[in-house]
């Protein structure tokens, strides 16, 4: 059976020295990016699946239907994987629909209006506050924090909804 050693959301999804830095400190051996566009887009397709490669880990794309569809089937085979999206939404359904998550970085979500910044690139909207407190007392997934890169600060969820 494989695992989501770590989900992160991030809009930039794979970005070089984080993906690497994470993928050695998580165990990693695949990355699975998450995302309806970028599945059913050829050239961003191959954009990913190449920077992806560079880190040395196998690269999986999929449409959130399609990642669910492979989870119930297969439990991710025997693949260890980081789990990206590039919102709290779609980590929200993908957890919604049963994917285990243990552990959910939130580490670079551009300031849009109505937001909230937890770190200075890390910001979010009442509503995404709302999805990660369901998502810690409801799905089960425990360590939900913000933090863009792991050498610096980390914010505990705890902490984040503070602000609302």
């Amino acid at each position: 059976m494989g695992e989501v050693c770590l989900a992160r959301v991030d809009e930039r999804l794979i970005h070089g020295q984080v993906m690497t830095n994470l993928s050695k400190k998580s165990g990693a051996n695949s990355i699975f990016i998450v995302d309806d566009m970028v599945a059913n887009d050829n050239f961003m397709k191959n954009i990913f699946m190449s920077a992806g490669s560079r880190t040395g880990l196998k690269v999986k794309i999929f449409s959130v239907a399609d990642a669910v569809a492979y989870w119930n089937e297969t439990q991710f085979e025997n693949f260890k994987c980081i789990l990206l999206t590039k919102t709290i939404d779609v980590m929200y359904e993908v957890a919604k629909a049963g994917v285990k998550i243990n552990e959910l970085n939130l580490g670079g979500i551009a300031k849009k209006p109505n937001t909230v910044a937890i770190l200075s690139a890390v910001c979010i909207k009442a509503e995404d506050a709302a999805h990660l407190e369901e998502m810690q007392k409801d799905m089960g997934i425990q360590d939900i924090y913000f933090q863009t890169i792991p050498s610096s600060k980390r914010v505990e969820l705890a902490d984040a909804l503070k602000k609302f």
